[in-house]
C-alpha cells in the first residue's frame, strides 16, 4: 500500500493552519479530490471545481439535495406573461469576505464577467438568453443590455427569447455576484477567490496539493456549522484508490469507493454506519463526434449502441451496483424521465449492429478511437465495451486513457473524432439542463480555430430539436413544458446524438459517527457541506 504512505506524507506536510478546527468551533471535514480546472465561479464547469465554488459564492438560488430550488440572495422573483422579463428582489446588507457590499450591481458585474471574452468561459452559455449576450461575448460591448439594477436590491433581466425556467438557471455559479476587487486581476482571483458564500479561502489554492476553506462567520445568510474544509488534491490517475485508502487510514472523513471494492466496502462499512448509497442526478454516455469521422452518420452511431451489452457489463463488472441507461434525461427527474426511449440500449443485438454498420459504410478493420479519463473507475467497463464493439463489428477500437483535463481538451479539439467517455449531472432541476447544453446548436460555440467552447461536444445539430427546446422554454405551464421537452429528447434519441450507457448510482464512505448530515449527497453529487455538523 505504497499509495497510502505517499498520501500520509502529503497530508502531514499540508497539516496545520487555519482549517485545523476543534469541536468547539465546528471541526474540519477532510476529503480528497483531483486538481480542479477552475474554482472561479465564472469558469468552474466540472464537479471538482463546482464543489469549491458553490460554497465560496451564493447567488440568487441554490438547488437542495432533493432537487428543489431554494432562495439564497433572492427574496422574490416574478416574470411577465411570455417569460421574456424577470424581476428579482435581493436581500440587503450582505457582504463579500473583503467587506464589499453584495448588491444588484455586483450580480450584474459577475454575470457580465462570465460572458466576457477575456474570461473565455466554457459555461457562459448558461447566460446566453440575456439580451446583449452576443455583443459582450464578441467583445463589442462591456455590459449586457438586458441587465439593469433599478436600485441596490432590485435586478431586472430582459431576455432575447422566452425562458420560463430562467430562475432555475441562476443556481449555477456562473451567475454569482463578484466584488469590484476581482476586476483587478483574474489570475489572482482564480487562486484566491473573494466570495460571499458560507465558506471562504483559508489561503491561496496550493495547486496539486490542497485547497483549504474556513467558515465565513460574516456570512449574511444561514451560517455553516463546520469550522473548515480541508481538500487534499490527489493524483487523478488513481483518485478512487487514494481516497479509499485515505478513509481506511483515518486521513479522510469521506471517500469514493473503487468499483472493484464496492462489495467488500459495503460488507465492511455498512454495519458500522459509514456507507452511503444514492441514485443521483446524472447519466453516463458514450459521446460520438457527429460532424466528422466514422460516427458522422446516425447508422454508425446505432451500430455502436447495438454492439454494446450493457446488461453484461452491469452484471459482470458492476455486480449490480450500476444500472443500464436507456434515455438522455435521468430518472432523477421523474416527471421528465422516459424509460426505454433508446431502443438500441435495451439489449445487445449483433444482427442490427452489423446492419447499421453496413449502411454507414463501417467495415471490419476500420479504426475507431475511444478516449476516457483514467483513475476514477472507468477503465474496466470502457475496455469491456471496446471489446464488445470489436467482437461484434470487427472494428479496431483504439482505447486511450487520459487525465480528465487532457480528455476535455481532446473532446473540444477541432480534430476530434470517434467516441469519448462522457457524463453529465444537471446544474439545476430541469430536463432543459440536459437537452440545451448537451445538444442544442447554440451550445457548440466553436471559436475561430474550430475548438468547441460549449458543452455540445458531440457537435449535434438538428433544427427540429432546437425548435422544440426553445418552444419548451417558452411554455409557462410545467406539464405542457415537460411534454415538449420529451418530444425534443425523442428527436435527439432517434438520431443517437448521445449513446446512453449507465444511470448514475453513487457510493461513498463517510464518517457518520464523527459528523451528522452525511445521509444525502448534494444535487451535484458532492457532500452537502451546509448540512454537515460535527457531532459533540
Amino acid at each position: 500500500m505504497a499509495g497510502v504512505g505517499a498520501l500520509v506524507l502529503t497530508m502531514s506536510a499540508c497539516g496545520g493552519g487555519e482549517t485545523q478546527r476543534t469541536a468547539a468551533d465546528g471541526g474540519t471535514f477532510r476529503f480528497g479530490l483531483t486538481e480542479p480546472a477552475a474554482i472561479d465561479p465564472g469558469l468552474a464547469s466540472e464537479t471538482t471545481g463546482l464543489i469549491v465554488s458553490e460554497v465560496l459564492f451564493s447567488g440568487l438560488y441554490r438547488v437542495n439535495p432533493k432537487g428543489e430550488l431554494e432562495p439564497r440572495l433572492a427574496t422574490s422573483a416574478s416574470t411577465n406573461d411570455d417569460c421574456t422579463q424577470w424581476k428579482f428582489t435581493i436581500k440587503g446588507g450582505t457582504k463579500f469576505t473583503n467587506g464589499e457590499t453584495v448588491d444588484a450591481e455586483s450580480l450584474i458585474r459577475g454575470w457580465n464577467r462570465t460572458v466576457s471574452p477575456a474570461l473565455a468561459s466554457d459555461v457562459s452559455y448558461h447566460l446566453d438568453g440575456i439580451k446583449g449576450y452576443e455583443k459582450v461575448r464578441s467583445g463589442k460591448a462591456k455590459r449586457m443590455s438586458g441587465l439593469t439594477a433599478p436600485d441596490a436590491t432590485s435586478l431586472r433581466v430582459d431576455l432575447s427569447a422566452s425562458d420560463c425556467e430562467f430562475d432555475k438557471k441562476t443556481a449555477h455559479t456562473a451567475f454569482s455576484p463578484i466584488p469590484e476587487a476581482a476586476a483587478k486581476s483574474d489570475k489572482e482571483f482564480a487562486d484566491l477567490p473573494i466570495g460571499n458564500g458560507p465558506f471562504k479561502m483559508a489561503g491561496k489554492w496550493d495547486h496539486n496539493k490542497k485547497i483549504s476553506l474556513v467558515r465565513n462567520d460574516a456570512y449574511g445568510l444561514k451560517k455553516a456549522k463546520l469550522g473548515g474544509i480541508d481538500i487534499t488534491l490527489v493524483n487523478s490517475q488513481s483518485m478512487f484508490d487514494l481516497e479509499y485508502q485515505g478513509f481506511q487510514t483515518g486521513i479522510f472523513d469521506y471517500a469514493h469507493v473503487p468499483p472493484g471494492q464496492l462489495s467488500k466496502a459495503e460488507a465492511q462499512y455498512k454495519p458500522a454506519g459509514k456507507w452511503m448509497s444514492q441514485d443521483v442526478n446524472g447519466m453516463n454516455y458514450l459521446l460520438p463526434i457527429t460532424d466528422q469521422g466514422p460516427l458522422k452518420s446516425r447508422d454508425a452511431r446505432l451500430a455502436i449502441s447495438y454492439a454494446i451489452d450493457r446488461q453484461a457489463i452491469t452484471k459482470g463488472l458492476y455486480k449490480g451496483y450500476q444500472r443500464p441507461a436507456s434515455s438522455i434525461v435521468p430518472p432523477a427527474l421523474p416527471k421528465s424521465y422516459q424509460d426505454g426511449l433508446c431502443t438500441s440500449c435495451l439489449k445487445q443485438d449483433a444482427a442490427k449492429a452489423k446492419a447499421h454498420a453496413k449502411k454507414a459504410g463501417l467495415k471490419p478493420g476500420d479504426e475507431l478511437s475511444l478516449v476516457f479519463n483514467t483513475g476514477v473507475g472507468h477503465d474496466q467497463w470502457i475496455q469491456a465495451a471496446a471489446k464488445q464493439i470489436e467482437d461484434t463489428l470487427g472494428l479496431k477500437v483504439k482505447v486511450k486513457g487520459t487525465t480528465f483535463t487532457e480528455g476535455l481538451e481532446k473532446e473540444q479539439s477541432a480534430e476530434a473524432t470517434g467516441l469519448f467517455r462522457y457524463s453529465w449531472g444537471a446544474d439545476y432541476p430541469t430536463p432543459d439542463n440536459y437537452l440545451y447544453p448537451l445538444l442544442h446548436s447554440n451550445s457548440i460555440a466553436k471559436d475561430k480555430s474550430g475548438k468547441v467552447m460549449g458543452d455540445n461536444r458531440s457537435r449535434y445539430h438538428n433544427p427540429e430539436f432546437d425548435e422544440l427546446v426553445e418552444r419548451g422554454r417558452a411554455t409557462k405551464d410545467e406539464k405542457k413544458r415537460i411534454a415538449v421537452y420529451k418530444q425534443a429528447e425523442k428527436v435527439a434519441m432517434d438520431d443517437m446524438a448521445l449513446i446512453p450507457t449507465f444511470q448514475r448510482s453513487e457510493y461513498r464512505l463517510a464518517d457518520k459517527k464523527k459528523f451528522a448530515g452525511l445521509d444525502v449527497l448534494s444535487f451535484g453529487e458532492s457532500p452537502y457541506f451546509e448540512g454537515i455538523e460535527l457531532r459533540k
